[in-house]
């Protein structure tokens, strides 16, 4: 097995909750800084721009920048770039809607129908919208199809349902940009300038995060916050390469296992 030489660090669970950030996840940055090994921030975060992203958590005292982080907005954005000039339906916050301008968008039959968190929006006309959409000819894209995530008053249903329930009325499968797809997994260890088996991803979602990375080649390293629940890590078939209680424990867990020893 190769030496893990590079990390992948899920953000939401991982290093902050809400608007707290993890306690040491400082320390382990700047860890990794000080052993000058390569790391990128992924995030399925579909309701702020990278640039939102990398400002959330300097201000929670992170040492971040926008060249850091890859996002489902942004892959969204460059796979719909890779397609020429679509027109889309958007599906999204009004937060990120600028990433999108280069698109022609609210036309009758969309070549793409984008859907991310919009919260509250859903409502049976829209979905209903949607799916006449879908059968006339627009493919579905979404940033991602995460089941629930972690927040200050417990789990929340995610977008994953609303994508599931419009695959099943139109019989179309998604394009899903974000964790788990093969693409996003590629993109962020081809900026790392490393080979997949290369590199570990450290998440609190034992399917999308340790159970994506090792489908790709990756291996995965479960943290016990965030969404982490042991009832649910009992229940699934992934076997993490590693569980620690929180991103502080970390660096112990590589000293072990970095090619420099």
């Amino acid at each position: 097995m190769d030496p893990i030489e590079g990390v992948l660090f899920d953000l939401d669970g991982v290093f902050y909750i809400g608007d707290e950030v993890v306690k040491g996840a400082a320390n382990t940055l700047a860890w990794c800084r000080q052993r000058q090994i390569p790391f990128r921030f992924i995030t399925n975060t579909s309701t702020k721009t990278t640039g939102a992203v990398a400002s959330k958590l300097q201000a929670l005292g992170l040492q971040v920048s926008v060249a850091d982080i890859f996002s489902a907005v942004n892959a969204t954005v460059d796979f719909l770039t890779q397609q020429g000039a679509p027109s889309v339906h958007l599906l999204i916050r009004d937060s990120v809607k600028i990433e999108f301008e280069q698109f022609e968008q609210e036309t009758s039959n969309p070549d793409y129908v984008v859907v991310g968190d919009i919260g509250a929006a859903w409502d049976y006309a829209l979905l209903n919208r949607v799916f006449r959409e879908l059968m006339a000819g627009s493919k579905l894209i979404a940033m991602h199809k995460n089941k629930y995530f972690q927040t200050e008053r417990g789990l929340q249903m995610d977008i994953g349902a609303f994508v599931a329930g419009l695959e099943y009325i139109s019989g179309k499968k998604a394009i899903v940009i974000g964790k788990p797809s093969a693409s996003f997994f590629q993109l962020a260890t081809d900026a790392l300038g490393l080979r997949p088996e290369q590199v570990v991803i450290i998440g609190d979602d034992i399917e999308n995060d340790v159970g994506g990375a090792q489908v790709n080649g990756l291996r995965g390293v479960l943290v016990r916050t965030g969404k982490y629940r042991e009832e649910l890590a009992d229940a699934s078939s992934v076997q993490p390469d590693g569980i620690i209680d929180s991103i502080a424990e970390l660096p112990e867990w590589l000293e072990a296992r970095l090619e420099w020893n």
